[in-house]
């Protein structure tokens, strides 16, 4: 008795053309699906990390300022006389506030002499366009010693702190207002300083993202208490 065993052709021939599209399809989509997360991970790390470094940036900045305007001078004493200044301008770029300031200042730098107290230092924080981003300002600091004041000794060159400023508004509280400009060599001593100082910055970032901050710093010298 022979037996014969019949084999269907197709048996050991493997995937068919069309399995291997559908296959090769699939694993396309999941591929895509991938990289899409991946990509949307990575966009929300250097997102994540841009404001970090934005928000550190605008901290900063409001600490040095707002150290520097807490030192301001103003005392009675006679010798040495103490430069008492403190000029803020009010201006605009377009549509948004760029002040600047300038202040006789007790803590410029944050250095302090062997005393406790280093000489009386002028600074001012003035504001720029950029060249190269439309709506961003560059943002200077520049210092000068109150002893040269009255010689032809050039100060330092100015220091560029940020070039994505927005917008910085400075305003001064006299004691029932609050002000957009102050001119301390406008008014009589002792109230030559603002009781307190406002001040908001905002800066830019990448995609036209940009940051708020704000604060308000009391002036110890504007109250006299000698």
């Amino acid at each position: 008795m022979t037996i014969r065993i019949h084999r269907d052709a197709r048996a050991g021939a493997g995937f068919t053309l069309l399995e291997l599209m559908l296959a090769l399809a699939i694993l396309a989509i999941i591929l895509v699906m991938i990289a899409g997360s991946f990509s949307a991970v990575v966009h929300s790390k250097v997102h994540g990390e841009a404001r970090l470094d934005l928000d550190r940036e605008g901290r900063a900045l409001l600490w040095e300022i707002t150290n520097e305007i807490r030192g301001a001078v103003q005392t009675p004493l006679p010798n040495p006389p103490s430069d008492v200044l403190l000029i803020g301008r009010g201006q605009m770029g377009g549509a948004v506030p760029i002040d600047a300031i300038t202040v006789s200042t007790l803590a410029a730098g944050h250095r302090r002499a062997i005393t406790g107290m280093d000489a009386e230092q002028l600074v001012s924080y003035s504001i720029t366009q950029n060249p190269q981003v439309r709506g961003w300002y560059v943002l200077t600091r520049s210092q000068r010693s109150a002893l040269l004041l009255s010689t032809n000794v050039p100060g330092p060159p100015p220091i560029v702190l940020a070039d994505n400023v927005v917008s910085l508004h400075i305003k001064y509280f006299n004691g029932m207002a609050w002000l957009e400009s102050w001119d301390s060599t406008a008014l009589p001593p002792p109230n030559q300083l603002p009781i307190a100082v406002s001040i908001e910055l905002v800066l830019g970032a990448g995609g036209g993202r940009v940051m708020d901050f704000a604060t308000q710093v009391m002036l110890p010298m504007s109250v006299p208490l000698w």
